[in-house]
């Protein structure tokens, strides 16, 4: 007898997705409610550090969590939330997410409330931020991008890392 020929077929492929050169974004949640991005190129790292690895400095803004030594280098940790002047859910953290920008020479660390990764995203999409934006965040704010049916909040690192509040730390 013999064997019956086996047709096997390769998979149709699927037609590929057209490819938008863009800008990439780290994304990141501020608040559980509020999703931004910051322009990948200002971000050096982002990373979960513990909470003990944060020393307070007295007569701080109330923004400065603290400094702490990453990789041989001293720097400051902000919460961004603060710094935004957004309303901040009061609860104890164990570790923080923390997003490590530098435009200029020194790096500062924002503490957020957690990471997301990175997005790819045309740069014809930022738009004018949203008209309910609190008006604390408005100086802070490049535009807004909606990228699937969520609107994100490009801020702008160099206007954070002017802000008063670092300047004076």
């Amino acid at each position: 007898m013999q064997p019956s020929a086996l047709s096997v077929s390769a998979p149709t492929p699927k037609p590929a997705q057209p490819f938008v050169p863009g800008e990439s974004f780290l994304k990141f949640q501020l608040t559980p409610q509020i999703t931004a991005i910051l322009p990948a190129q200002v971000v050096q790292e982002a990373t979960v550090l513990s909470a003990r690895r944060i020393t307070a400095m007295p007569n701080m803004p109330a923004c400065l969590l603290g400094l702490t030594n990453r990789r041989g280098q001293v720097f400051w940790v902000a919460s961004l939330v603060r710094l935004l002047g957004l309303p901040l859910a009061t609860r104890y953290r164990q570790q923080y997410s923390l997003v490590i920008i530098q435009v200029g020479t020194s790096p500062v660390a924002l503490q957020v409330d957690a990471i997301e990764g990175i997005v790819s995203l045309p740069a014809d999409a930022i738009q004018p931020p949203p008209v309910h934006t609190n008006s604390a965040v408005l100086p802070y704010l490049r535009g807004c991008v909606v990228h699937r049916n969520e609107t994100l909040l490009l801020l702008d690192a160099e206007a954070i890392l002017q802000s008063s509040e670092l300047q004076s730390a």
